[in-house]
């Protein structure tokens, strides 16, 4: 039955246990990353991305965009980083005007002294919970979720990463 906030009880119970599951799921995450590499989920987002991108940098705007953070908060986030030596910021001779956030080699040894346990987090309470149908269900919804609310961080993830969105089954019709 629809309510007259056009939601259904069903809709409701999935919003509901998608974001129970969302906060465990962050919880959880940041518990094993502070635990086993010192750093916040934050910062390894900073750092996974930047590892992963061309010549492991990224300027200021497309991380904010790829993160879908505001600008202000990959400023802080660089700052907080940049003290403990993960990441630097450097001129880009390119045009003169933009910063480049690039990995330091102690942000290169905490990718990667990270990620293994990372992994093995995400495997124990995620991956390895879900069927193969139900992770590629989450996957496309996911890319479409994303792709409604932030469209410029799609366009990044396609330019930076060669990834795209799912495209709808139903696309005509939208």
């Amino acid at each position: 039955m629809t309510g007259a906030d056009g939601m259904t009880d069903e809709d409701w119970r999935l919003w509901r246990a998608f974001s129970s599951m969302n906060r465990a799921l962050a919880r959880e995450i940041d518990r094993q990353l502070q635990r086993d590499a010192g750093i916040s989920s934050a910062d390894y987002s900073v750092l996974i991305t930047l590892f992963e991108a061309p010549d492991r940098r990224l300027r200021t705007g497309e991380l904010a965009d790829f993160l879908t953070w505001e600008k202000s908060r990959v400023s802080h986030q660089i700052s907080r980083m940049e003290a403990r030596g993960l990441v630097e910021r450097r001129e880009c001779v390119e045009d003169g005007r933009g910063t480049w956030i690039t990995l330091t080699a102690d942000g290169r040894r905490a990718t990667l002294g990270a990620t293994r346990e990372h992994a093995a987090k995400l495997r124990e309470v995620f991956f390895d919970v879900l069927e193969d149908d139900e992770k590629e269900a989450l996957r496309a919804g996911a890319a479409r979720v994303l792709e409604r609310i932030n469209p410029p961080a799609c366009h990044v993830a396609r330019e930076v990463f060669g990834t795209d969105p799912a495209p709808r089954e139903d696309a005509a019709a939208v």
